[in-house]
């Protein structure tokens, strides 16, 4: 267990931020958090790095209590924050040796020569903070996050700014540092999830309605189905639309596109209906649902 979350909420006032949300990381996973803006993701990654304080609930990292051993525990945390804040008249070499020292890192110099290394950052070495690209910045974000080594990354929007060349680099970056740490990955950008997490949480409203491994997401029994149909000229299809558990769009000449309830499959029930109807099928094909319409089935 990398990181445990226990019935965590929040309130701003009289707002429930967060309600009640639980579930554990363990070491390995490339966990993808996502929701809408103003479900609470990024309040939920600042408790789990001890950014905020004031919450009920109990948080562990790696066996220690946020509340009672903040510093034993954000030891073990890379943190990326959505903002990234960095220190704009510095040069990148002078900031990450600075970071590094604050972790009490061994061997400072060193580490911030291997991070630069590792995170692409050497062409741009001679360059202040300030005469950086978006992208380049996030780039030093995610290098700061990474410096002390920690078991545990926590990344908020870390694909912001990156061009297409650069978000397969970090792309790649993140998956190899999956093998070995936990990592939690906010973002809005679904094809990353595809590419690059192992699994899902969705939060909406403050409540978590999704933790998912990303295969159980796509094999329709938490997302449903998508079936196309086809039936023959002239036939008599009013009967579809007043079957229960679905939904129907119609999209050609006695052909529709059928959208179920999570766990449903009407499948054998649509061939049984067309035969007592005395309706040919001429085309039948179920896709899966992609990333993008399951968000909305969980959100909306």
């Amino acid at each position: 267990m990398s990181v445990q979350v226990e019935k965590v909420s929040k309130f701003y006032g009289k707002q429930k931020a967060l309600n009640e949300i639980s579930f554990t990381l363990k070491p390995g996973e490339i966990c993808g958090f996502l929701g809408p803006n103003g479900a609470g993701k990024s309040t939920l990654m600042k408790i789990i790095t001890g950014y905020l304080s004031d919450f009920s609930g109990e948080v562990f990292i790696q066996d220690f209590n946020i509340k009672n051993s903040p510093l034993e525990a954000k030891k073990r945390i890379g943190y990326l924050p959505e903002h990234n804040p960095l220190y704009p008249d510095m040069y990148i070499r002078e900031y990450l040796l600075y970071v590094a020292r604050l972790y009490q890192t061994p061997k400072p110099a060193n580490r911030t020569e291997e991070i630069m290394e590792l995170t692409g950052l050497q062409p741009e070495r001679g360059k202040k903070i300030d005469q950086l690209s978006k992208g380049y910045r996030q780039r030093v974000g995610l290098a700061q996050a990474l410096i002390h080594d920690p078991d545990i990354l926590i990344l908020d929007e870390p694909m912001t700014g990156l061009d297409p060349n650069q978000l397969e680099e970090i792309r790649h970056l993140i998956t190899c540092i999956g093998k070995n740490k936990t990592v939690m990955l906010s973002t809005h950008v679904m094809q990353e999830v595809k590419a690059i997490c192992d699994r899902i949480l969705i939060i909406n409203k403050g409540n978590l309605v999704a933790d998912k491994y990303k295969t159980e997401l796509h094999s329709g029994e938490e997302g449903g189905l998508l079936i196309d149909i086809r039936f023959a000229a002239d036939s008599d299809t009013h009967w579809i639309a007043e079957l229960e558990n679905i939904s129907v769009q119609q999209t050609g000449t006695n052909a529709f596109r059928i959208e179920t309830t999570a766990g449903y499959d009407p499948r054998i029930l649509l061939f049984n209906l067309a035969a007592q109807h005395d309706v040919p099928i001429l085309e039948l094909r179920t896709e899966e649902k992609n990333l993008e319409e399951i968000f909305r089935d969980f959100t909306s």
